[in-house]
């Protein structure tokens, strides 16, 4: 079964083409990406008007060349998978939209995936694909939350955070530092050059007996800090990059270190954006190693947004049986209807 994976939920333009079967590890054929990091960076952050405008000039390219890489025609195509949310409105109408109008025209059935989902499963595109059940960290932009996965479909919230997420945190307290956009990566590189003990930062909720998350108040006391440095702030501006990633990432490890423990599982696994942050995985190694759990993550060209985990997720949900996520699920209405969900809990996708 080909699969054909469109990702267009915020800034980045993605397609893939994932090959699936009966019993068979699915395999990505080949998949292509375009990121407005650039376009955005003016703004210090994205606009979506000119997202959404994007992503009607990149994804018909992209489906070109990942069908060209792949040695394929688009009338090989089975299925074509599309992000249906949640993510940026306009954005992901773009992806919707293009996704149907492309399988009426071949008479191809669609799917509608969660953007979340996409990110849970795309550690079984890695060369080290997890087995369930496991937990699983998903730290993606917005989402900062701890799931316990059974199956495709079989989903059950641990803790998740009430107010900013752990890339809010990174990308808020890079601006606070003056780093600018995308303000993760860029305070993640400065804090290799810095002093992770220099300053006394907060770990928010990290004896809570919960397993929810909380990083507005770290995300304070980096302003509080920088306004203390007043002048002197340039020359510690490395120290204190180093003490906001080592706050964020100790709460990740030992909430995730928690949910093992209550599940009794012994396997983790670890996707989103903030899953490629080199601290975050070196520290998760040595804990799972010291506790006896197997850890995986996505390949890092998959850590971001992209088509290939939407095309696995579709191909996984079709070998489970669960392809009723969409609006065409409802038989009296056209199958190339669509809709979008730019805000959609996880745990409505639970079968």
């Amino acid at each position: 079964m080909l699969i054909l994976g469109i990702e267009s939920s915020c800034d980045e333009t993605g397609v893939a083409l994932v090959e699936t079967g009966a019993g068979a590890v699915p395999r990505l054929l080949a998949h292509d990406l375009h990121s407005q990091i650039d376009m955005h960076r003016a703004y210090g952050g994205v606009v979506p008007e000119l997202a959404s405008r994007d992503h009607i000039r990149r994804v018909l390219p992209l489906t070109e060349s990942v069908l060209w890489q792949a040695g394929r025609a688009l009338a090989d195509v089975d299925w074509i998978a599309y992000t249906r949310g949640p993510g940026l409105a306009g954005a992901l109408l773009v992806g919707a939209g293009v996704a149907c109008a492309m399988a009426a025209a071949l008479d191809k059935p669609t799917l509608g995936i969660h953007h979340l989902e996409g990110h849970l499963l795309s550690p079984f595109l890695s060369s080290d694909p997890p087995e369930f059940p496991f937990v699983a960290l998903l730290v993606s932009g917005g989402h900062t939350q701890l799931m316990r996965v059974d199956g495709v479909g079989r989903y059950e919230l641990l803790g998740e955070t009430i107010d900013d997420a752990a890339g809010e945190a990174f990308d808020k307290s890079a601006k606070l530092l003056g780093l600018g956009y995308p303000g993760g990566p860029a305070l993640s590189r400065l804090a290799q050059q810095g002093d992770a003990g220099a300053f006394k930062l907060p770990r928010p909720l990290l004896h809570s007996g919960d397993l929810d998350f909380s990083f507005a108040g770290l995300k304070t006391a980096v302003l509080t800090q920088a306004r203390k440095l007043g002048d002197a702030l340039e020359s510690r501006k490395a120290d204190l990059a180093a003490s906001t990633q080592a706050a964020i990432v100790e709460v990740l490890v030992r909430k995730s270190s928690m949910a093992l423990k209550q599940t009794g599982l012994r396997r983790l696994v670890v996707a989103g954006g903030v899953g490629a942050n080199a601290l975050l995985r070196q520290e998760l190694d040595a804990a799972c190693t010291a506790g006896g759990v197997r850890v995986h993550y996505p390949e890092l060209h998959l850590c971001t947004d992209n088509g290939a985990m939407i095309a696995l997720a579709a191909g996984m949900r079709l070998q489970a049986g669960l392809a009723s996520i969409g609006p065409s699920d409802d038989p009296s209405r056209n199958p190339y209807a669509f809709d979008v969900r730019p805000r959609w809990p996880l745990a409505e996708l639970v079968s």
